[in-house]
């Protein structure tokens, strides 16, 4: 299985699919989960010839437990360590939910040099908690009461999570229990420490001011629906933030749309990605 190490000498799991001369599209998932979770984007995006690299963030899916390194600069210089290591060049970076942030923190830190454009899918960014600055943001509450149920029981929190994350409810059944399952599986592979560490750093970390540094076009996707990452805090506010961007509203979905609404979110990507650079956004 191919790893690469950072700079820390942690051992990264990642994987590499479709043709290598493809135009690389690199995929950064959410939290909790793995790099699994593109499942139904990775596959596809190959078989239209693009070169797909996902991998594992550090204490999640296959890549190592290490005891630090779950802030966004560090989380960043992973992508950068990724990116430079298979000299990757003409790059769309696609970050959902969590990963939107690391996507935000490696432009805003390293630079578009290696990047052509960018794709944020029901992410954290610009800035989630409530501060005096920030009078859009989430409540701190929200935020303590996650971590304090992350520490009492973790698994039944993620598997509640989980209903919530794809808009599962009494009468509403978007995402299978197959699909819930296989969330908490992927879930629970990973390292109670890094599933703290990582949810206090999407909750707290302020990406303005990567956002506002980003020049190449913008993809903003989010569900009308998402009550994991309130629209209002995050993906309705990125557009007066960047200066070349689209922004698609899928009517009803919720956060996890990647599962719910594929096919449409497949349509999207590969539609963004055939457009020259200059006309990507609108």
């Amino acid at each position: 299985m191919p790893y690469f190490e950072a700079k820390d000498g942690t051992s990264i799991y990642f994987y590499d699919w479709g043709p290598r001369t493809g135009t690389p599209v690199v995929l950064i998932h959410g939290w909790p989960v793995s790099s699994a979770s593109w499942e139904y984007q990775a596959r596809v995006l190959a078989e239209n010839g693009y070169r797909v690299i996902a991998h594992d963030r550090r204490g999640f899916g296959r890549s190592d437990w290490p005891a630090t390194g779950f802030e966004y600069d560090t989380l960043a210089s992973d992508v950068n360590d990724l990116m430079t290591g298979l000299n990757l060049t003409g790059v769309t970076l696609v970050g959902f939910s969590m990963g939107g942030g690391e996507v935000a923190r490696y432009l805003g830190s390293y630079g578009e040099s290696r990047v052509t454009k960018a794709v944020f899918i029901s992410a954290v960014t610009p800035y989630l908690l409530k501060t005096d600055d920030n009078p859009e943001g989430v409540d701190k509450k929200v935020f303590d009461e996650i971590l304090d149920n992350l520490v009492k029981d973790r698994p039944n929190f993620l598997h509640d999570f989980a209903g919530k994350f794809y808009g599962n409810s009494l009468m509403h059944h978007p995402a299978s229990e197959g699909q819930i399952h296989f969330f908490d599986q992927l879930a629970g592979m990973a390292s109670p420490l890094a599933t703290i560490e990582c949810a206090k750093a999407f909750a707290m970390t302020d990406f303005r001011s990567d956002v506002a540094k980003i020049t190449v076009p913008t993809l903003v996707i989010y569900g009308s629906k998402d009550a994991t990452v309130p629209p209002g805090a995050s993906s309705e506010r990125m557009k007066g933030l960047l200066a070349n961007s689209e922004t698609l509203v899928y009517d009803g979905e919720p956060h996890g749309l990647n599962v719910t609404a594929p096919d449409k979110l497949n349509n999207d990507l590969l539609t963004f990605l055939r457009a020259s650079p200059r006309l990507a956004a609108l």
